[in-house]
């Protein structure tokens, strides 16, 4: 039975996008627009912090980033 609806879900989704006269370019563009958004934003907003840097000092970073503490934190009390 598992077999039998997988193979049919796999049809339908197969069949579907045979047919499709609109779709498959709408599709290509929606894949292209998703990589061009991701290379931009990986390009210039989301650079690597560690590049270019020692390993002891991206110890140094990674430790002090877990260890600090936000003085904005609102889930802590004080008394």
């Amino acid at each position: 039975m598992g077999k039998d609806i997988l193979g049919r879900i796999w049809r339908f989704y197969r069949d579907g996008f045979r047919n499709m006269t609109w779709g498959r370019p709408l599709w290509i563009l929606v894949i292209a627009k998703l990589i061009i958004l991701f290379l931009v934003l990986r390009l210039f907003f989301f650079k690597p912090a560690l590049a270019g840097k020692s390993e002891a000092e991206k110890i140094e970073i990674v430790g002090n980033r877990f260890t600090a503490t936000d003085s904005t934190d609102t889930n802590h009390k004080h008394q």
